[in-house]
C-alpha cells in the first residue's frame, strides 16, 4: 500500500474524500458519515478511480466487513452493500493504468491517449450500475421479506 501511503501524504486522499463525500451521503443514506464504512468506501472508490485496483481491494474488504455491521439481516445485502458492489464493479477510472501499462509494453506511440475515452465509458458505466441498483432496490421481488417470527 506504499502509492497509498504516497497519495495520503500528498493530500491526494483528502481531496478525493471531500469531494466524494456530498455524493456518498446520497448514495449510502443509511451509512453515517461518521462510521468506519464510509470512509473505506471513499478509500476504495478513491483507489479504483486513481486506477490502483491492487490498493483498492483491501479497502473494499473492509468496506464489505464494515457494512455488515450495520446490517440487521446477517444473511441478506442491504441497499448499501449492493450500491457498493454495483460502484465497484463499474468502476470510474480517472487514469486506467493497467490498459496505459498494456499499451506500453506492446509499443504503443500514444498509450495515455486513451485516458479521456476510458473515463467516459466508466462514468457512463457508473452511472448506469447506480440507476439499475436503485431501481432494483425499489422493487418488490428484491426487498427484504420480514419474516413475523421472533
Amino acid at each position: 500500500l506504499g502509492i497509498m501511503r504516497i497519495a495520503n501524504d500528498s493530500g491526494l486522499i483528502t481531496l478525493f474524500s471531500r469531494a466524494l463525500k456530498p455524493i456518498m451521503r446520497r448514495l449510502f443514506p443509511e451509512v453515517p458519515t461518521d462510521h468506519p464504512a464510509m470512509g473505506t468506501m471513499i478509500m476504495n472508490i478513491a483507489a479504483n478511480m486513481l486506477g490502483m485496483a491492487n490498493a483498492a481491494t483491501p479497502f473494499g474488504l473492509q468496506a464489505m466487513k464494515e457494512l455488515q455491521k450495520l446490517n440487521t439481516h446477517a444473511h441478506s445485502a442491504t441497499n448499501a452493500m449492493c450500491t457498493f458492489l454495483a460502484i465497484n464493479t463499474s468502476s470510474v477510472q480517472l487514469i486506467p493504468a493497467t490498459a496505459i501499462a498494456y499499451l506500453a509494453a506492446n509499443g504503443s506511440e500514444h498509450p495515455t491517449s486513451i485516458i479521456v475515452t476510458s473515463m467516459v465509458a466508466t462514468i457512463i458505466s457508473s452511472i448506469v450500475a447506480i440507476v439499475a441498483v436503485k431501481t432494483l432496490a425499489k422493487l418488490p421481488m428484491y426487498r427484504l421479506k420480514r419474516s413475523n417470527t421472533l
